[in-house]
């Protein structure tokens, strides 16, 4: 019993190794649903899903990514919508450039969260706001989730349908 308290004392990392995991697993379906897309609906807007494209709403769901670790490892909080505009990441493998840069900031961040106690830290921004770093992690990962449900939801839009089914 002791072992368990001196472990509890020594910092666990189960709450940042969730938090890891599942945004390696926002990019991996981010790059499955890149990978799914023909390059001719990259960029073609369905009015059915807030008239964005699977592209952008994939990039979107990055560049969420990207504001929060570029805020967190650089103090870079400004929005990437600049530098990832449709003409600039034209296509899937630019986009898959973007998404590995995106990543790789990711995973610095994460580097330097050393424990759980970490995440009760709380982050200044610009505006002068506080806040606790489990709430910006957990914001950031349902907001770009949110992206990436609007890029499937699209892509399906655009696949065709199967023949129809007889209810007997």
């Amino acid at each position: 019993m002791g072992e368990v308290v001196n472990a509890r004392a020594g910092g666990e990392r189960i709450i940042i190794e969730t938090f890891d995991r599942e945004f390696a697993h926002l990019d991996s379906r981010s790059r499955r649903i890149l990978e799914a897309t023909p390059a001719a609906l990259l960029y073609i807007n369905q009015q059915t899903t807030a008239g964005s494209s699977v592209g952008e709403s994939l990039i979107r769901a990055a560049g969420v990514v990207e504001q929060t670790f570029g805020g967190l490892t650089a103090s870079l909080w400004d929005n990437p919508f600049e530098w990832t505009l449709p003409e600039t990441l034209s296509n899937v493998n630019r986009i898959l450039e973007y998404l590995s840069e995106v990543e790789e900031t990711r995973k610095r961040a994460f580097s330097t969260f050393l424990t759980d106690a970490d995440l009760r830290k709380e982050i200044s921004f610009p505006a002068g706001n506080l806040e606790p770093l489990i709430h910006l992690l957990l914001t950031t990962l349902v907001r770009a989730a949110d992206y990436q449900g609007q890029a499937l939801a699209t892509l399906k839009s655009h696949s065709t349908p199967s023949a129809p089914g007889f209810i007997i």
